[in-house]
């Protein structure tokens, strides 16, 4: 969570006119969601396509092994950051082996 509070979407300028660079680590832009996509590590190849696609860098590399229900063993998993993912969809149409599910987002 960033250190100091920041506007909501509907206080921005009009525009949405960046008055500071380099600030978008800084907004929580999760609660835009109506559905969430979720991966599911044992269909998961890491081809790593949704880390590409996604226009918000909401997919994160970590190093985390995982081994398959068949045995296939991964040295990293892909996790998402939901605190800037806004539910696009895009992960989940570009995903080649339809590992990643798009659910309603419940608050």
């Amino acid at each position: 969570m960033a250190s100091k509070e920041l506007p909501a979407w509907n206080e921005l300028p009009a525009g949405g006119i960046i008055i500071e660079p380099g600030n978008s680590e800084e907004r929580y832009t999760g609660d835009w969601r109506v559905f969430r996509p979720v991966i599911n590590q044992d269909k998961c190849i890491r081809c790593l396509l949704c880390w590409v696609y996604c226009p918000d860098s909401a997919f994160d590399i970590v190093e985390e092994p995982y081994e398959t229900s068949t045995g296939r063993k991964y040295k990293f998993s892909l996790k998402i950051d939901y605190y800037h993912c806004k539910g696009c969809g895009i992960c989940v149409e570009e995903c080649p082996v339809n590992a990643i599910d798009f659910v309603e987002e419940v608050k």
